[in-house]
């Protein structure tokens, strides 16, 4: 979702296309830093493609003098032996100069694709939780990888084909004007005049098919990847044929845009063809007409004739180079576009890092929107003192897991303020606040990775032994010990060749590894069964004594011993006190109590 561009498309042919143009070449901009910390090499592999260009038209030259030598009758064995040597050094010369060029370059067009890259990369993370919500993964994957590919096919061209065909051409002009009559400079001009005109008019026509196939590329991929993601669903429901659908949707669009992107594409070779064809047969025909004549030799036929083909071999890849670079403006806009998107929640300048010794939390009047139309909390204000437990229950949907994602900073509040030891978490840095606490959320996803992996992550640096700890403690370790690559085991996609209740402990030991301050536990026993939980619950009461804890939970049986327990109903405390007041109270509390007790006997029946 791009929040910063307009809604209203301009008229086709208009506005649209210029606005789209200018936008596309300013995003060569970002790229001129990275050129400019290696203006070195830059300045020699452009001298290396001049000296492989110099040979290059060096090479007809030596042709000529040879071609006349020969045609003389007298012609002396010696020279065009030197001549033959030059030749085959020009030759040699300019393949070694091209290769230098391209070592040379080399690390320049690598490094700013890999720096680039990186860059969009720590970006997307600074990025708020809104963002990821709202946005496609696939689509913005996508985008990534084309980007970076094309910093690498721009550059790539411009050096490789661009600059030394422009050096090219204007060799060969220059040697056309001193040496031979105007014609042959004003036919090759006009020749390549229209020969680049023409290409760019019909490339130009031809880009908007290679932008939907773009367009329905990612969106065929989109679907595809978020109907694989959700795999267990598309089976429970039997929509395999349904998604089959959908994703030919995309393809079958593509399949329309790539056809009539090969039908113009066709128009342009012929087109092409036709003015190379045209254009050479003038020059042959004025270069004959002066052998005739007198006034030019067949070394002077053979040099020009040489020098057409040098100039119309590369310019035969101009469309497809053309259409390549504006591609990969294209492309790198679309990349660049998301760097341009506006950090929602970031650190102030300077801000300092969190002070959390002993620490306290407080929610001081928060209220807090997501899009602006709903409040989600409204005027909720709470402590939870330096190593004590609150515990927070109530209806799906009455703010609970916000007041997690609030902490974070994931979003900054709307009103109010969130301090801990007395700091807005507005004025310290994020880093901070979020190595202070460790969670447990409702909803685990783990990496397609290893176990090992997955519960190390809490704590990139601590030991082996530190992470098996944590597994005891997790009470996994024992499972973990029965599968055949025990800790080396594969979790696959989001965790999914692990249950319910075993992805839950995976998050419980990596929390317990990152030796947090500050915990919150978002029901953080949900997908355990009944006599997992009392293991695990125990083992939870544990690691949260002398620790600032915040507990969400939907059963009640687990926040029994919190030192205050808050109830909320649309976003606002309705009610707050231990476990016995509020059943005392006869309210909410005690009624949400009876109702899960109620159910506990039933099943238990």
């Amino acid at each position: 979702m791009h929040r910063h561009e307009t809604s209203i498309p301009a008229p086709p042919g208009e506005r649209a296309a210029p606005k789209r143009a200018r936008s596309e070449w300013r995003a060569l901009a970002p790229l001129l830093p990275y050129l400019w910390e290696f203006r070195g090499r830059v300045m020699l592999a452009f001298a290396f493609l001049v000296g492989a260009k110099l040979a290059n038209v060096g090479v007809p030259l030596i042709m000529k003098e040879i071609v006349d030598l020969l045609s003389v009758d007298k012609a002396l064995v010696a020279v065009p032996l030197v001549l033959l040597l030059g030749y085959g050094l020009l030759r040699m010369s300019t393949t070694l100069f091209t290769e230098l060029r391209e070592l040379v370059f080399a690390k320049v067009e690598q490094r700013a694709v890999r720096r680039v890259a990186l860059q969009v990369f720590r970006h997307l993370h600074s990025l708020s939780l809104r963002f990821h919500l709202d946005r496609q993964t696939g689509g913005v994957s996508r985008d990534l990888e084309r980007g970076t590919r094309a910093i690498s096919s721009l550059l790539g061209y411009a050096v490789y084909s661009i600059f030394p065909t422009l050096v090219e051409i204007s060799l060969v002009t220059g040697i056309l004007l001193v040496k031979y009559e105007i014609w042959f400079t004003v036919i090759t001009a006009v020749t390549l005049t229209g020969y680049i005109g023409y290409t760019v008019t019909v490339t130009e026509w031809r880009t908007k098919y290679r932008r939907q196939m773009n367009e329905q590329d990612s969106r065929a991929s989109t679907r595809a990847i978020d109907s694989l993601l959700n795999y267990e669903t598309v089976k429970y429901f039997g929509n395999e044929q349904h998604e089959a659908r959908r994703y030919d949707e995309g393809l079958q669009h593509y399949e329309s845009a790539a056809v009539k992107s090969q039908t113009a594409l066709s128009a342009l070779n012929v087109g092409q063809a036709s003015i190379v064809a045209v254009g050479v047969t003038l020059v042959m025909w004025r270069a004959t007409s002066g052998v005739v004549a007198g006034t030019m030799t067949l070394g002077d036929l053979v040099l020009v004739n040489a020098f057409m083909i040098q100039l119309y071999i590369p310019l035969n890849f101009l469309g497809v180079v053309y259409r390549e670079i504006k591609q990969s403006l294209a492309d790198m806009e679309r990349m660049f576009r998301l760097l341009r998107e506006n950090r929602e929640v970031e650190d102030n300048p300077g801000a300092p890092a969190l002070d959390v010794s002993d620490p306290s939390i407080r929610f001081e009047h928060v209220s807090f929107s997501y899009d602006g139309r709903r409040r989600i909390l409204e005027d909720v204000s709470f402590e939870v003192p330096a190593g004590k437990t609150v515990a927070v229950v109530g209806h799906s949907g009455s703010g609970k897991s916000t007041l997690a994602r609030l902490l974070f900073r994931f979003y900054d509040v709307s009103t109010g303020r969130i301090t801990v030891n007395g700091v807005d978490i507005r004025d310290v840095t994020q880093a901070s606040v979020r190595a202070a606490i460790g969670i447990v959320p409702q909803d685990t996803v783990l990496f397609n990775d290893t176990i090992f992996y997955n519960i190390h992550y809490g704590r990139i640096l601590a030991g082996r032994e530190e992470v098996y700890a944590a597994a005891r403690s997790a009470h996994i370790h024992e499972f973990i010990k029965t599968l055949p690559d025990e800790y080396q085991s594969a979790v696959g996609e989001r965790g999914l060749k692990l249950s319910g209740g075993e992805k839950q402990r995976v998050a419980i030991a990596r929390a317990l590894l990152k030796d947090p301050q500050i915990l919150v536990f978002d029901e953080a026993t949900s997908a355990l069964d009944s006599k997992a939980e009392k293991a695990i619950q125990a083992e939870l009461d544990r690691i949260a004594k002398g620790r600032t804890t915040l507990m969400i939970a939907h059963r009640l049986s687990t926040i029994m011993d919190a030192d205050q327990i808050l109830v909320m109903d649309h976003g606002r405390i309705v009610e707050r006190g231990t476990h016995r007041e509020l059943l005392e109270a006869e309210g909410a509390y005690a009624a949400m109590w009876a109702l899960q007790l109620q159910e506990e006997l039933e099943i238990a029946e």
